[in-house]
């Protein structure tokens, strides 16, 4: 059963698509991305390729964008998000990441 998706960009510029599929996660490139003579990785861990990359929960590398420690708990109380809802903290928390990755709530069946 498909959930929420986030579009996953790299330096403001739409890249991959991030899926909550039942209890795991599907990170998908974009054809554009994947087609760009400039197209990096999102993660050493996340080459570049055509093919979804499927994790059990979050896949490590988003994991990491989220916020961690006194921090998490002020998040997930002042957005009254589980902090046992890791993909609903990175969709709320992710838009205006430290770094090149960001990732924006997408509606379902789109992806741009």
């Amino acid at each position: 059963m498909m959930g929420r998706r986030g579009r996953v960009l790299i330096s403001g510029q739409p890249a991959g698509v991030l899926e909550e599929i039942d209890d795991r996660t599907r990170f998908t490139y974009l054809p554009e991305w994947l087609a760009r003579g400039d197209a990096v990785p999102v993660s050493l861990t996340l080459p570049l390729r055509p093919e979804p990359y499927d994790s059990p929960g979050l896949h490590p590398f988003f994991e990491n964008l989220l916020p961690e420690g006194w921090l998490l708990e002020v998040s997930s109380k002042t957005l009254k998000i589980s902090k046992d809802d890791p993909f609903g903290l990175l969709l709320a928390t992710c838009a205006d990441c430290v770094g090149a990755v960001e990732i924006e709530p997408l509606e379902t069946g789109t992806t741009e």
